[in-house]
């Protein structure tokens, strides 16, 4: 493709996101940084247009649709269309919490639903508010920033301990359980449209979802976005892969 891509990327203020960003952005997409906070958004943009990036942000709240619709909207006056999305956005459950309020036989609830209302519901959100852009592409795809620890098949060794990086949990767990089988039906549905929809798996990485724990850097976990971002029109749809292959249903 001769145009320059278009590329939005959700809670790229930080992290895995900042990273998927900046390395679509030495790529030379134009990468929009989608962030709750104003402020934040704009200082990393900033801070990838000084590295050479051609950047831009935009405030987007995925748990408000109104928020997503505002956002569209705005990449649209700016560009009239969307090449890429990457739904990195994602929270583990409430600040600080070792996720044990999150353990199915005594979860609370109200966790429960903020992380599922980001990290699955939020991604139908934005998905949906983009998906008219989207549609204006030569080569549209979606990346579903999902995790191995929603793996069913991982999760049925019941015998399997790997510490925290497989935590026991009714929240995030089963919301990236979910957000994998969700790319999956987005990528039956837009089929016909030729929307490429992939998920993948960073891996573990020392964020602060994990208050820092993981024992792979933010550029490393963004690795398998960034190549599923770039596929071509050839491409893969309806996949499952970190940077090393495909990862287990």
């Amino acid at each position: 493709m001769n145009e320059t891509m278009i590329t939005l990327v959700t809670g790229a203020n930080k992290g895995i996101g900042r990273q998927i960003a900046a390395q679509l952005g030495a790529l030379g997409h134009v990468v929009v940084i989608g962030a709750r906070d104003a402020e934040l958004g704009r200082k990393a943009a900033a801070e990838l247009r000084e590295s050479g990036a051609d950047a831009a942000s935009v405030v987007l709240d995925v748990t408000d649709p109104l928020s997503a619709s505002s956002a569209a909207a705005e990449i649209e006056s700016r560009y009239g269309r969307l090449d890429a999305l990457v739904n990195n956005a994602g929270i583990s459950g409430r600040p600080g919490s070792d996720r044990g309020d999150q353990r199915p036989s005594t979860a609370d609830l109200d966790v429960l639903r903020a992380v599922f209302e980001t990290n699955y519901f939020g991604v139908i959100a934005v998905t949906n508010a983009m998906l008219p852009l989207l549609r204006r592409s030569v080569s549209p795809r979606i990346v579903n920033v999902s995790s191995s620890v929603g793996s069913l098949s991982i999760n049925a060794d019941l015998e399997r301990s790997d510490g925290p990086a497989i935590p026991i949990s009714a929240g995030y767990v089963t919301s990236k359980s979910a957000l994998t089988a969700l790319s999956l039906q987005y990528a039956r549905d837009l089929l016909p449209d030729g929307i490429k929809v992939n998920a993948v798996c960073p891996g573990y990485v020392a964020t602060d979802l994990n208050g820092h724990r993981g024992h792979r850097t933010p550029a490393e976990g963004a690795v398998a976005a960034v190549r599923m971002a770039t596929i071509g029109a050839d491409g893969p749809t309806g996949t499952f892969t970190d940077d090393e292959g495909t990862v287990p249903w």
